[in-house]
């Protein structure tokens, strides 16, 4: 991985508010695959005066490619970030400062230099940190909601509201996961595939209690390894996937993509509450009867996780997928109480 020096002391310059003229580096991939990777760059900065100083910073660089229903996702975070978007953010809810973002010539592929973020994320976050993750989400789409900046008609390059739902219907319409929870040979419990098939009977009733619901910006890929918590506070990664969706869909991915199993139940019956009250701070909600996370968590999450138990040979892997359904199917029993 080489360097360039100059945009790296730019960035750091940045960073530390002050002229930077020198800095070492050595990097090392914190993630990666054939579209993107992510690096942490790591060295001391010196300044005119001989201040040095350790650094910490993120480059991210992401290369073009096309997401089924969604062409221009691959260059999201690079629009949202030359956006005014960050200025609606708050200290306690926000995503890493961008230190400098810069599109490559024939448009390709782009570069962040970011703010490197210390904290709890993954499933190393508890319970507390899940239901404060779902009330300052709830405030901040609250605040969007209300406010209106000019910032979100400027933005042209978002995800589009039916998103979760065209990509529930691509699933649909794909009889390899279609037939197999109909199959003789489906080895899902029978009470799991009859929850999904009973999705599938009521789905355009379900879609239009959803579509009832208010119109927020979504992160998309709002899950336990892009949130990152430090300092009792929120910092949000990754918002390739970001666009316009609908009140509490955020929450179908922080409850049921890949959390703890066994405290999925507990995760639910906290955090819609809690997302509820942020977002009731800033709206009124009390119109709102059916908050349609539970149907949300099936439609974005049930063939999926069919899909994830029939292509892996990993015994471990296709039970944790029977679990997270079960999981599913105990959480229509649940109730949850949202107050406002």
């Amino acid at each position: 991985m080489i360097i360039n020096l100059e945009t790296l002391i730019y960035a750091l310059s940045r960073k530390f508010n002050k002229d930077i003229i020198y800095a070492d580096c050595q990097t090392t991939q914190l993630q990666g695959g054939t579209v993107g990777n992510v690096y942490l760059i790591t060295g001391i900065a010196e300044t005119a005066e001989s201040e040095k100083s350790p650094y910490n910073i993120v480059l991210k660089i992401q290369k073009k490619w096309e997401r089924y229903g969604d062409p221009g996702s691959w260059r999201r975070e690079y629009d949202l970030y030359t956006s005014d978007l960050g200025a609606t953010f708050s200290d306690a809810f926000r995503w890493p400062a961008c230190l400098y973002a810069e599109m490559n010539a024939d448009e390709n592929e782009f570069r962040l230099w970011l703010e490197y973020i210390d904290g709890v994320t993954g499933l190393d976050l508890t319970g507390d940190m899940y239901e404060q993750a779902a009330l300052e989400l709830g405030r901040y789409q609250g605040i969007l909601y209300t406010e209106q900046p000019a910032v979100l008609q400027s933005l042209n390059n978002l995800s589009h509201a039916d998103c979760m739902k065209n990509t529930y219907l691509h699933y649909r319409s794909w009889p390899v996961v279609y037939n197999y929870i109909r199959s003789e040979d489906c080895e899902l419990p029978h009470h799991v595939r009859q929850m999904l098939i009973d999705t599938d009977k009521h789905a355009d009733e379900i879609l239009t209690r959803i579509e009832r619901l208010p119109l927020v910006l979504c992160h998309r890929d709002f899950w336990v390894t892009n949130l990152i918590y430090a300092d009792g506070k929120f910092v949000l990664i990754d918002w390739d996937t970001s666009g316009w969706g609908y009140l509490g869909e955020d929450l179908a991915s922080l409850i049921a993509d890949e959390s703890d199993i066994n405290h999925m139940l507990e995760y639910y019956q906290r955090c819609v509450p809690a997302y509820y009250k942020g977002f009731s701070e800033y709206v009124d909600v009390s119109h709102i009867a059916d908050h349609c996370v539970y149907e949300m968590i099936l439609l974005a999450f049930g063939y999926r996780l069919v899909e994830s138990y029939l292509f892996t040979e990993d015994e471990d892997q296709k039970t944790k997928q029977v679990l997270t359904l079960q999981q599913i199917y105990e959480m229509k029993t649940i109730p949850v109480q949202v107050s406002f």
